[in-house]
Formats: structure tokens, C-alpha cells, sequence
């Protein structure tokens, strides 16, 4: 599907080492590339390793795109050997290092940026990294940068930021998010950290990570524009009410759909743990529409005796399911649990455990898989929009709970497990148990329902996915809006002229 060449244009694309900004970053690499613009991914060594078999892919087929490394300087920030991408870190005194470490690469980014060939005409960054706006202006270029989030967390975010409505509330008191065209509410405990006040124990970081907000807002104000993994038709008037707080906005999204073969499908992001022939075979043998698919992210650390609770539920709910379980000691003790329990012998003939990374585009696209019970991060919702499913919903941390108010409220795609508050990174072993088996069984069956209501949503998740689908084919939204941002680079460099060079002073 390359469209005419704009041989003369590249972009550099810089993602923030976490994989749920690198993966759909290499999704945008694709789909630029597919356009005709050349295109350079930068990140780290063990990330590159992660990403090449799908990029060396694409390269054979054609497209104009290249993946180049950056050393991580991990021992120089006090972090451990190899800790390269956040989904590595285990203690929330890492995650100042880990800030600390993306500050060092500004340096070496520069440096090999002034050697690429053929001159970059614009960067498209992660804006969680504070510095790559400077990087920009030293360098005369448009530099565009990326956010891994809704238009309607967006927004909400911006609202809150400027009113402070929230601020003098309690934890647990309700109140409607304001200047949104629906009525939505959440407590003051549900939302992202950036937005409210810090227990005493995160103080030391939470201090560094104020700063480093206040950073990532000024590199919102000063980028040239902002690309978003969202398509114009699954939030309309999110969109239209964020571009007027940021006119140079282009939706681009869902670009999990970049992937259109199965195995790239199954290798997006890291390669699978488990065959993802076997793993279609078994889904072959469910009935349509049945089987619930369970995952609740790479970063969620739930306890053992929270996730006997959920494993308990998929048990009572009678549904086939396959669940993904994070590996790790908690995985090792789950297992324990799943054989002296019984668990494993009861659920043989109708679960499929996959511990570590699952195929999920793959395994969401399957005809059997009737749901999907998700954290609701961002590339999640999309990736179940995309494939017509209606959602359990467990948000856990960050903005995943205006995600799920935009999939249970504004979709009405989705049925909650009755999340209250947000669980800290690192603080989930001061929750046990949050959410009971009995509050999960009964989403479960909501959403599965046979009668009319279950049937309403069924019909409005098919019809989102479709829509999907269309956003990102010739001549649809997102297709158009990848030519506008081409275009409007290309107009960029016109007005440069031809003498001035990209080169630092």
C-alpha cells in the first residue's frame, strides 16, 4: 500500500523505553514508512533486540525504514545491568534512576542524530522524555511529539490541571470531571498520580516525578504538534475538544493495525512465550464467541491471593478462557496454588494458561474469544476496540480509570469489576485482595449475557471495530491524517529552505 514517495522526507522516531510506548511507536514506523517517508527508530540495545525480527520484516518487504541503538547507561544511573526497559525496574527507587538514565542520553542522541543520513526532516518523541523539544530547537526541526493516550484522557487531564476541582476533595467524594460533553464521574483516589497528592511512602519520588511533570508539560506547550493512538470516530468530541487546546493534533490510530500478518500480530512488542500456532489450535476448538480473554497488562503486580480471586472467578464462570499470567516468583507461587488447589485439573479441558508474553492482537482477533478482561491501558482498549469485543474492565493505575469510564460510560462497551482506586506501582502488597471473586463472576456474565442488554453490546463493540478498521484503510480518517502530517512536514521544510542545515550551531 505505499503511497508516492516522499523520498526526501525522513523522520526520526524516538520512543520512550517502556513497552507500551515503544510498541505502537514501531506500529507508527510501519505505517509512515507505508507512506513513502523513510524512517529511523532509536532506542535502546535490548529493546532493538525486541522489536528487530518485526522491523528486519518489514524491511524485506520494501519499506524504507531502519532501527539504529543508543547504549543505555543503566550502571552510570544506578540501576542494574540490562535494566533498559521500564517493565525491568522492580523498586520505585529505580524509577528516579530510570529518569535519571533517559536525562544521560540526551548527549549520545544528539551526537548520533548530526550523523544520519539523509538529513532528518522531523522527530516524532515520546513526550515523557523531557528533553527531546531542545534537542529540537538545536537542530531547526518540527519536533512532534507522541502520546500513548486517549483524546478523552487528554482532555480530562487538561481540565482538571487547569480548574483544580479535585484538590479540595476527598478521597472517596464524587464529582463530575468538568467541561466534557458527557457526564462522568470519579472519585478524587482514581485518578492519575500527576493529579493528586502523594502518601508520605512515595514522597521521595513523587517529588522528582513533579519535576519531571512539570517538564513533560513544557514539552507539550513548546512541540510542534502531537500525534495520538486514537481514530476520529471513537471519540469525536474528545478530539474536537482537545484540538482546540492543541490545533496541530493528528489522530493516526489504532495503529495495532499496522499489523496485518499473524506473525507479526504475534511477535508486536517481544516475541511470544508460547507458539502461536498451538496456542490457535486451542482456541479452535472453542465455540464462537465464548471464551474470555484475561489480561491485565505488562506493568500489574497483583498479589497472590489477588489473583486466586480472579483465577477463581474465570473457574465459576463456566467460560472458557485463556489468561495471562506475568512470570516471575508470583507466577512460580501461582502455580503451586493452581495444583494443590485443584485448580489446573478442574480447568484443563476448557483454560489456557500463557505465563509471560501472549500474542494478544492474535488471540483478540480469534472468532472464539466472546471478551476481554483488561487493566485498560491505552494499546489494550484499542486493541479490543479493534477487535469488536466487549470489555471486562479492572483499571488499576495511571489513567486507566478514564479509560474505563470512556469504554463503560461513553462506549457502552464495557461492564466494571468495581475498581475504587488506584493501585501505585510497587504498593500492591498493601492490597491484598481488592476485588472480590464474585464482583469479577458477575461482570463476566454481564458481559456474556444472552439477553437483549448483553446483545446491544455486543452489536456497538462489532460496529466499533468496524469503524476501526475503516479509519485506517485508503481513504479513511487516520489514512487521511498520516497524509496531513506528511504533508504539513513537507510544507515545513519548504518554508526552511533549501540552505539552512539541520546541524546544531
Amino acid at each position: 500500500m505505499t503511497s508516492q514517495n516522499h523520498h526526501q522526507l525522513h523522520f526520526v522516531l524516538f520512543p520512550l523505553m517502556a513497552p507500551g510506548h515503544f510498541i505502537p511507536m514501531v506500529d507508527m514506523a510501519k505505517l509512515l514508512a507505508q507512506h513513502g517517508v523513510t524512517v529511523t527508530v532509536i532506542t535502546t540495545p535490548l529493546i532493538a533486540a525486541r522489536l528487530r525480527p518485526t522491523i528486519n520484516r518489514a524491511t524485506a518487504s520494501g519499506l524504507p525504514l531502519r532501527l539504529l541503538h543508543l547504549p543505555f547507561p543503566s550502571l552510570a544511573a544506578g540501576l542494574p545491568e540490562g535494566c533498559e526497559s521500564f517493565d525491568a525496574i522492580t523498586s520505585l527507587n529505580q524509577v528516579n534512576n530510570f529518569v535519571v538514565a533517559i536525562d544521560m542520553l540526551q548527549q549520545p542522541f544528539e551526537q548520533l542524530f548530526q550523523l544520519l543520513e539523509p538529513k532528518p526532516s522531523c522527530m516524532i518523541a515520546d513526550k515523557h522524555i523531557p528533553w527531546v523539544t531542545e534537542t529540537g530547537r538545536k537542530f531547526r526541526l518540527p519536533t512532534i511529539i507522541f502520546d500513548g493516550m486517549s483524546c478523552f484522557t487528554l482532555l480530562c487531564t487538561h481540565n482538571l490541571h487547569v480548574s483544580k476541582v479535585h484538590e479540595s476533595l476527598s478521597e472517596s467524594e464524587p464529582f463530575v470531571l468538568p467541561g466534557l460533553p458527557d457526564t462522568i464521574e470519579v472519585t478524587k483516589s482514581q485518578l492519575p498520580g500527576i493529579l493528586r497528592p502523594v502518601p508520605e511512602s512515595l514522597r521521595p519520588v513523587s517529588d522528582n516525578l513533579q519535576k519531571v511533570g512539570a517538564r513533560v508539560r513544557a514539552v507539550e506547550e513548546e512541540a510542534y504538534g502531537m500525534v495520538v493512538n486514537s481514530f476520529e470516530e471513537l471519540e469525536p468530541r474528545y478530539m474536537n475538544g482537545f484540538r482546540k487546546i492543541n490545533e496541530r493534533l493528528w489522530c493516526i490510530g489504532p495503529l495495532s493495525l499496522s499489523n496485518k500478518d499473524n506473525l507479526d500480530k504475534a511477535e508486536r512488542g517481544n516475541k511470544a512465550s508460547i507458539d502461536e500456532n498451538q496456542c490457535l489450535k486451542w482456541l479452535d476448538t472453542q465455540e464462537s464467541g465464548t471464551v474470555i480473554y484475561a489480561c491485565l497488562g505488562t506493568l500489574s503486580r497483583l498479589t497472590l491471593t489477588q489473583l486466586v480471586e480472579l483465577g477463581s472467578a474465570l473457574e465459576l464462570s463456566k467460560h472458557p478462557f485463556v489468561w495471562v499470567i506475568e512470570g516471575g516468583d508470583k507466577a512460580e507461587k501461582l502455580d503451586k496454588w493452581m495444583e494443590e488447589d485443584g485448580f489446573e485439573k478442574r480447568t484443563k479441558e476448557r483454560g489456557l494458561i500463557i505465563q509471560g508474553w501472549a500474542p494478544q492482537v492474535l488471540v483478540l482477533d480469534h472468532p472464539a474469544v466472546g471478551a476481554f478482561l483488561t487493566h485498560c491501558g491505552w494499546n489494550s482498549t484499542l486493541e479490543g476496540v479493534c477487535a469488536g469485543l466487549p470489555m471486562i474492565t479492572w483499571p488499576l493505575f495511571a489513567e486507566q480509570f478514564f479509560n474505563e469510564k470512556l469504554v463503560v460510560k461513553v462506549l457502552e462497551t464495557g461492564v466494571s469489576v468495581g475498581a475504587q482506586a488506584v493501585v501505585n506501582l510497587f504498593e500492591e502488597d498493601n492490597f491484598a485482595v481488592l476485588i472480590k471473586r464474585e464482583a469479577i463472576k458477575k461482570a463476566v456474565d454481564e458481559v456474556l449475557d444472552a439477553g437483549i442488554k448483553g446483545e446491544e453490546r455486543r452489536k456497538r463493540a462489532r460496529e466499533l471495530g468496524e469503524r476501526a478498521k475503516r479509519a485506517v484503510e485508503k481513504g479513511g480518517s487516520s489514512y487521511l491524517n498520516v497524509r496531513l502530517l506528511i504533508q504539513d512536514v513537507m510544507q515545513q521544510l519548504k518554508d526552511k529552505g533549501p540552505n539552512e542545515d539541520h546541524n546544531s550551531s
